[in-house]
């Protein structure tokens, strides 16, 4: 099963998250590249953000962007 370029945004988006702290967000602006801003409107649409441009986590995407960090700390490690 390969990876959409569109989940790939996804994860790349979540990865940008700071998972030690539930009170930094993020802001995708306007002048982003379109897929980054593609991502971010489906993450809100998906229930992983708060806003459409980015803003917090929520419960269920600190846990999805926790366990990408997770993987991509093993999958980059030794």
């Amino acid at each position: 099963m390969a990876l959409s370029a569109d989940l790939v945004a996804e994860i790349n988006t979540l990865l940008l998250y700071n998972v030690t702290n539930h009170l930094e967000g993020i802001k995708v602006h306007k002048d982003a590249e379109q897929s980054r801003i593609d991502a971010a409107r489906r993450l809100h649409q998906k229930g992983l953000v708060t806003h459409l441009d980015g803003g917090y986590l929520t419960d269920l995407g600190r846990e999805a962007s926790e366990h990408l960090h997770m993987a991509h700390t093993i999958l980059t490690t030794a």
